[in-house]
């Protein structure tokens, strides 16, 4: 018998960066969805009571773009197609779409002009969050304009006689406030469906499968410290034993300050003290994507010679990780995702276990906030679970390196830093230089900063300048590499962050708040801090977070006391453009 029930929404892959995510929202509203390829036959699509066609990073109109069936409009199911999705739809079924005259990343405001069906009680003007460069022109016959923005005339599409209908816009992330309520009329309304998901009924369905991959195997699990290993680690405890799961912590010098002695507090694993492996491993490396690779291979590595120091390759083991949707999905995970970052867990030598049936990951379908939901439920502790994301790679890549010497250029819209970091915009990878702003922090530098980097093709980034050592036209990107004496700097600068968050409360109103050193300043203060505060759900999407002007400036002062240190930057973009990490 199977655990699942029937799935009654479909969700077709067109590679975007929020497939999952639009079924997990559909799982919230209590229906059971699963995903399948965008091109599978109609005729598999009958017993679906809806389907949604996903985003994705290709265009319509290109050769080998993500295609879907069209006899499926025709199929019986209520159909939604949501950005790439809403554009497949027109360009299949006699509309047309065109490359915009430019592209909308982040907040936008729709006029609602269709207030029944889809969009029933919603309001007039709605705030949505968008990520596309292309554009439906031209609707398909039948279908009427349902909604507009400034930028995009075509923001939604229907035709209410044949269930067909489209969004520009994303109704599943948390930054479209409308959009539950959009799907749940879609869902419910529209498609018919019935309430027969329950999330936390999964822990029962986890642990099963859990047991049916490990078979007569133990499992042996490297614990971060975070959120996400060590709720798996402590489901493989619950369904295993603890005869049979050994968990152990690499502490690859990377790690924030006393975060080693609290795992180690925490969870009651071993420690395997690792730094100079890893700074060797890394010595003179710049890319972020070669940097996530090889800290990503050096795990492996250290994974094998603990594995084969001790008694774990006389029986039979397999490897447990904490793996999370967002890793897969970044990583280029689904048939046609585009790779954002490669994730530590998703890098050859772990495919290669994922190959050979030799890797568990409990969590590999969940999203952050789901992961906790499952830690409150089997008695973790909040200290553990309300903790701030952490990336597995740790400080190395919040630590930006430089192969050359490189002068800001001045324009009209601020200063071009050449230092680039890694964005996604419209489901794509993006690796570009930084615009600064020197100006204070306010709601309205905010907003222009959306509007500019949305504006502005050659950046995905803009900080503001909160002051420092030396004017930003003279400051200079200086040739720096990942070593033991920077890494301790952005230590210092981190733990001064974390600290400050914490007295002045500032910590409970983000979801992360990442500290990143870039190899920009003066001769004698080579290196900058940049402070990222986000608010996020799911780490899919996320917008930049204010902080007071009296908590900005506490930090500024205390940060600029550090040797080495010169300036102190303020990230000011949302999640599209820029991902939430700058590597």
């Amino acid at each position: 018998m199977s655990v699942h029930p029937q799935p009654q929404i479909a969700v077709l892959d067109a590679g975007g960066q929020y497939c999952h995510l639009i079924a997990r929202r559909v799982r919230d509203l209590g229906v059971y969805s699963e995903v399948r390829p965008s091109d599978i036959p109609a005729s598999e699509l009958a017993s679906f009571r809806g389907v949604i066609l996903s985003g994705g990073p290709a265009s319509v109109y290109e050769p080998g773009s993500p295609t879907a069936d069209p006899a499926l409009f025709d199929a019986g199911p209520a159909v939604l197609g949501i950005c790439y999705g809403q554009q497949l739809m027109a360009h299949l079924m006699d509309g047309s779409v065109r490359k915009g005259d430019k592209g909308e990343y982040g907040q936008a405001m729709i006029e609602v002009a269709m207030r029944d069906g889809l969009f029933a009680g919603l309001e007039p003007r709605e705030s949505v969050w968008m990520s596309h460069r292309d554009q439906v022109e031209k609707p398909p016959s039948g279908f009427t304009v349902a909604a507009s923005t400034e930028t995009c005339r075509v923001a939604a599409i229907a035709n209410p006689a044949r269930r067909l209908f489209g969004v520009q816009f994303h109704p599943e992330v948390v930054h479209t406030p409308c959009g539950s309520r959009l799907l749940r009329n879609f869902v419910f309304d529209i498609c018919g469906c019935v309430a027969d998901w329950n999330p936390r009924s999964q822990i029962a369905m986890i642990e099963d499968e859990i047991r049916q991959q490990a078979g007569s195997r133990n499992v042996f699990f490297f614990v971060s410290g975070g959120v996400d290993s060590s709720v798996a680690y402590r489901l493989c405890l619950r369904a295993l034993g603890p005869e049979r799961v050994h968990g152990a912590y690499v502490d690859t010098g990377f790690m924030r300050e006393g975060e080693t002695e609290f795992v180690q507090r925490t969870l009651g694993v071993d420690v395997v003290h690792a730094r100079p492996a890893f700074l060797k491993a890394l010595d003179g490396v710049i890319e972020p994507e070669k940097k996530r690779h090889i800290i990503g291979e050096q795990f492996v590595a250290v994974q094998d010679g603990v594995l084969t120091t001790g008694h774990y390759l006389d029986g039979d083991w397999v490897l447990g990780q904490g793996t999370i949707y967002p890793d897969t999905i970044e990583s280029g995970g689904t048939a046609k995702a585009e790779v954002i970052k490669t994730h530590h867990n998703r890098v050859a030598g772990i495919q290669k276990l994922i190959d050979e049936g030799r890797i568990i990951e409990p969590l590999k379908s969940f999203y952050k906030d789901e992961v906790r939901d499952l830690g409150r439920a089997i008695g973790l502790p909040s200290e553990l679970l309300d903790r701030h994301p952490f990336p597995g790679p740790g400080l190395a890549i919040r630590l930006l390196c430089s192969g050359e010497e490189l002068e800001m250029e001045a324009s009209e819209d601020g200063w071009i830093m050449p230092v680039h970091s890694v964005g996604v915009q419209g489901d794509s990878r993006s690796y570009r230089p930084v615009l600064v702003f020197d100006e204070p922090l306010s709601p309205a530098l905010l907003e222009r900063a959306t509007h500019t980097v949305n504006r502005v093709s050659r950046v995905n980034r803009v900080i503001a300048h909160l002051g420092g050592h030396a004017p930003v036209g003279e400051q200079k990107v200086r040739a720096a590499h990942l070593t033991g004496p920077r890494i301790d700097r952005l230590r210092k600068a981190d733990a001064i962050v974390r600290q400050l968050s914490l007295e002045s409360g500032f910590e409970n109103d983000v979801w992360q708040f990442p500290v990143v050193l870039i190899p920009c300043g003066s001769a004698d203060r080579p290196d900058s801090v940049v402070l990222r505060p986000i608010h996020s759900v799911d780490g899919m999407t996320a917008q930049s977070v204010l902080m007071s002007a009296d908590l900005a400036e506490r930090m500024r002062v205390e940060l600029l006391a550090i040797p080495g240190v010169c300036s102190v930057y303020y990230d000011l973009t949302h999640k599209p453009p820029a991902t939430i990490e700058w590597e």
